[in-house]
């Protein structure tokens, strides 16, 4: 009897794919001032230790908002915002600069010492920190002075480059000094953004109380572009709800993507293992800003053979498709569109036209298991309606023994081997018995 693989098995065949994809690869990771009290942090700490241990390199911005607002509440002091920045003078700096440093001896505390009973235990792990940025003061705006609040002047991009390479984790906080030796309180976004940005890393990352952006029935958004998070920072109209975390990194994470940081990614820093699955898991588990669609519709070349068989060879031995042997699908490559998300083909289609009798077929129809919820299909379809159109087709033609509905459903009706072309005709299996469904392309509407 056949054994099907264990959950481990599949989740680390999936993984593989995102293993070999980000190894060398720069991920600036941005967390906020929440997640330090949170009983999870010791477990994103372990991760971000294990993605080190991978050779991924790593920058950690951390930001210090609440541990600022509850030193000032303990000394009595008040420091307003304005624009969702801190009005920092002198004696707010003094308290931000004692809350910034505790964090950063903590968290290098964490990686040195708080990786004991782990899998990650006895595992090097060297955090630097440095003048690494050089600030300038925010000014005054509409008539406020924002003192000692400051902003971003210049990144030594360089320094922290040669850290990387030497397998360090480079630790930066929301305090930096200016040429003239003055320190300011910088907000974690911007030093994030910023960093990512200059030092042209291939993903940002951070961490908020919720899953991911989440939409108006409380679901997590997988994706969006950053017109899309920008709609909905613009949706939040309360002040306070735009300077919460989430509100915090969509700005930072519109900014990025738009200056050529392909993906940034959010995260839960409650759900134990989310940077992980977020990172290595076929679907994620938060919400990923990307300038473009992580997946796309385009024409197959002979550099997919080997995805193409791994996704239709199970549907092939379940009977489900007619099997092709690799010679014919390198021969028939040119015929394939396939649907790719994460330089993975998780879809495929082929259209054979028969331009004697203007009908086209559509055959070798796969969705990834893990993607028959979307709507891959239907792209699929119209694509292939699309190219068939282009060849002054005008009938579309599939044969099938599982998907006789679906298709019923994007505006296919049955009819009989009679009205096949020729060709195909003398081709058809009795013994298999596929029901013909055919639609006219210029009356057809795609659900």
């Amino acid at each position: 009897m056949k054994r099907r693989s264990t959950p481990l098995v599949k989740g680390f065949r999936q993984s593989a794919p995102y293993l070999n994809a980000h190894v060398g690869k720069t991920m600036v990771i941005m967390v906020g001032g929440e997640a330090f009290a949170d009983p999870n942090f010791s477990n994103i700490v372990n991760d971000i230790a294990l993605l080190n241990s991978l050779g991924i390199q790593i920058v950690i911005v951390y930001g210090a908002r609440p541990q600022i607002s509850a030193l000032l509440a303990e000394q009595d002091c008040y420091s307003p915002y304005h624009k969702g920045i801190r009005i920092t003078d002198e004696r707010s700096l003094e308290i931000a600069k004692q809350a910034a440093g505790q964090l950063q001896l903590d968290i290098t505390a964490r990686f040195s010492m708080g990786l004991h009973n782990t899998p990650m235990a006895g595992a090097q792990i060297n955090i630097i920190s440095g003048n690494f940025i050089v600030a300038q003061p925010l000014g005054i705006d509409d008539g406020i002075d924002y003192c000692h609040s400051g902003k971003i002047r210049r990144i030594d991009t360089d320094a922290i480059k040669r850290q990387l390479e030497q397998g360090s984790i480079v630790l930066l906080g929301p305090i930096a000094s200016s040429v003239t030796g003055e320190c300011f309180n910088l907000t974690s976004e911007e030093v994030a953004t910023q960093v990512a940005i200059r030092l042209k890393a291939d993903k940002l990352i951070g961490f908020c109380s919720e899953l991911g952006v989440l939409d108006d029935n409380s679901e997590v958004i997988s994706e969006l572009l950053p017109n899309e998070a920008d709609e909905i920072l613009q949706n939040l109209i309360d002040e306070r709800a735009q300077d919460c975390g989430t509100g915090r990194f969509l700005r930072g994470a519109i900014s990025a993507c738009r200056a050529g940081v392909p993906r940034s990614h959010l995260v839960s820093y409650k759900e134990d293992g989310a940077l992980i699955q977020e990172l290595f898991s076929v679907d994620g588990i938060g919400t990923q800003i990307v300038m473009a669609s992580a997946e796309k519709v385009r024409r197959a070349n002979i550099n997919d053979i080997g995805g193409i068989l791994d996704l239709i060879q199970p549907l092939e031995q379940d009977g489900i498709l007619v099997r092709r042997s690799r010679e014919q699908l390198e021969q028939e490559i040119t015929q394939f569109t396939i649907v790719e998300r994460d330089n993975l083909i998780i879809g495929c289609a082929a259209l054979y036209p028969f331009p004697d009798e203007k009908m086209a077929e559509m055959a070798c129809v796969a969705i990834h298991p893990d993607y028959r919820d979307g709507n891959r299909g239907v792209l699929l379809l119209n694509e292939l309606c699309q190219q068939a159109r282009q060849q002054k087709l005008e009938h579309l033609f599939v044969l099938t023994t599982r998907s006789l509905h679906w298709f019923r459903e994007q505006g296919f009706s049955e009819c009989d081997v009679e009205r096949l072309p020729m060709a195909k005709k003398a081709l058809y299996n009795y013994q298999r018995r596929s029901k013909i469904l055919i639609t006219k392309l210029k009356q057809m509407t795609i659900n």
